[in-house]
């Protein structure tokens, strides 16, 4: 399967799809998309803009997978930052909505969009939640429960070696955001299976044709 992984951080989402899919993943930060190269050498990694990507290249793919900038959609800033510590309000950043109405009637593979639950009602509708996560799709993705695994919550550095990446001498200033980013990789393998699945299926339905 050719797959686009955008806003792809470290690659939470990525790390169980193993290595038998051909992935492009891109990510905005030089210093976060040289850890995912690390991590996942037989990729190949772009450092730009994803939704000026997926624009141009997204009949190539066949699930892409966003997630865009959640922090000003999150409900943990507008309910710990702004109303309890009178953080200033900040304008929801609205390509998450861009994304899902570009893909929705432009890609005729598989897509999803992840993002936080936010604060407000989603101007689109969700297709489902996931763990922590609103998901848009056009494909079946099964409800399952997930272990939580605190990443969020975890106060200091040092809570977070069990996530077993070592962000120490790797140029990323805030280390916490990208492990707070990170899409829990039992959840990332559960919508690709997912997807593998639709993919499948319409193979054999081509094949019954013949």
């Amino acid at each position: 399967m050719r797959i686009l992984n955008t806003h792809a951080g470290i690659g939470g989402n990525r790390e169980l799809w193993g290595d038998e899919h051909e992935v492009t993943a891109v990510e905005f930060n030089p210093a976060i998309a040289a850890v995912y190269q690390q991590r996942f050498p037989n990729d190949t990694v772009i450092v730009g803009d994803a939704f000026s990507y997926v624009e141009k290249h997204f009949a190539e793919f066949d699930l892409i997978w966003m997630s865009p900038a959640c922090p000003t959609h999150g409900q943990l800033r507008f309910n710990i930052g702004v109303k309890a510590k009178g953080y200033a309000p900040v304008m929801p950043d609205m390509t998450l909505y861009a994304a899902i109405v570009f893909l929705r009637h432009h890609h005729e593979g598989l897509w999803i969009v992840e993002n936080v639950i936010p604060y407000y009602e989603p101007l689109i509708p969700a297709t489902m939640k996931l763990q922590r996560h609103l998901i848009w799709s056009n494909f079946d993705i099964p409800y399952r429960e997930f272990e939580a695994k605190g990443i969020r919550t975890k106060s200091k550095l040092s809570d977070y070696s069990g996530v077993g990446v070592d962000l120490s001498d790797t140029g990323i200033t805030n280390k916490r955001q990208v492990f707070r980013n990170m899409v829990d990789p039992a959840l990332g393998k559960h919508i690709l299976d997912a997807a593998l699945g639709v993919q499948a299926r319409e193979v054999e339905e081509v094949d019954a044709l013949w």
